[in-house]
C-alpha cells in the first residue's frame, strides 16, 4: 500500500488484516516501487499525492515494467472525473473516492485479486495440459503418466501453478512453499525449482518456461498449447 498519511494507512491495515490480507505500508512512490521490484504482492494500493512520486507516476512504471496484470486499486481524496478516468485509462483496476469505508474496500479488493486468480475445478484440480496437478491425493501428472516429486517439490509446483506469469520472488516462494524458517535460505529454492524444471520438463520446446528473474525470482510461463 502506497499512502504518506500514516494514521490512514493504519487504519487501511487493520481492516485488511480483518479481510484476511497481510499489508505492507510505504509512504513515498520511490520507497514502494523499490519493493515491489524485490517482493511480490497480490494487488497494490495506491494513494494519488505521495512525496517524490506520485500515485499516478507509480501506476505507469507498474503497468511500463510488470508483465502480468498485478491489480491496481487507487484509494484517494482526488475526486474529479478527469482524474477518476485518468487513472482508469493508465490501466488501475478500481478507484475509491476517500473517505474510504470498511467493507467496501474489502471487497473491492477482494474482487480485483480474483479476476486474476487461476481457476480449479470443483475436482481439487489444477489444469493445463498436458499437466494435470490432483491436490486432493498430492499428485502431479504429464500425459497421464505420474512424476515422482517430493512433498516440498509438490507444493512449490503447486503454488507455481497457481501463479502462472507472475514473478515469483524468491523470499516470497521460501514463505509461501517453508514458511517463516530461518534454518532455511533462498539457495533451496533455487535447488527445488531446478529439480521441479527437470522432472516436468518446463522447457520452451514443450511450451513452457521457468525462468529465473535477475535478482528477484522466477516466473512460471506458458508460452503455447503442447
Amino acid at each position: 500500500m502506497l499512502e504518506d498519511d500514516q494514521d490512514q494507512a493504519a487504519l487501511f491495515t487493520e481492516w485488511l488484516k480483518a479481510a484476511g490480507h497481510t499489508c505492507e505500508h510505504f509512504k513515498s512512490g520511490k520507497a514502494f516501487i523499490h519493493n515491489i521490484k524485490r517482493d511480490s504482492y497480490d494487488a497494490l494500493i495506491l494513494d494519488w499525492m505521495v512525496p517524490d512520486m506520485d500515485g499516478y507516476e507509480v501506476l505507469g512504471w507498474v503497468r511500463e515494467n510488470f508483465d502480468w496484470p498485478i491489480p491496481v486499486v487507487f484509494v484517494t481524496a482526488r475526486d474529479e472525473e478527469d482524474d477518476i478516468v485518468r487513472a482508469l485509462e493508465q490501466g488501475a483496476d478500481d478507484y475509491i473516492v476517500k473517505p474510504a469505508k470498511q467493507r467496501e474496500l474489502a471487497a473491492r479488493i477482494a474482487a480485483v485479486v480474483r479476476r486474476v486468480a487461476p481457476v480449479e475445478d470443483g475436482q481439487n484440480l489444477i489444469d493445463f495440459d498436458p499437466f494435470h496437478i490432483d491436490l486432493a491425493n498430492h499428485e502431479v501428472k504429464r500425459d497421464g503418466q505420474r512424476i515422482d516429486v517430493t512433498q516440498k517439490e509438490y507444493e512449490l509446483i503447486v503454488f507455481l501453478f497457481r501463479n502462472i506469469g507472475r514473478v515469483l520472488s524468491r523470499a516470497h516462494i521460501l514463505e509461501s512453499v517453508w514458511g517463516r524458517n530461518p534454518d532455511i535460505n533462498t539457495r533451496t529454492v533455487d535447488t527445488h525449482v531446478s529439480r521441479i524444471r527437470t522432472k516436468l520438463g518446463l522447457a520452451p520446446e514443450m511450451g513452457w518456461k521457468l525462468s529465473s528473474i535477475y535478482q528477484h525470482g522466477y516466473r512460471l510461463e506458458r508460452l503455447s498449447a503442447t
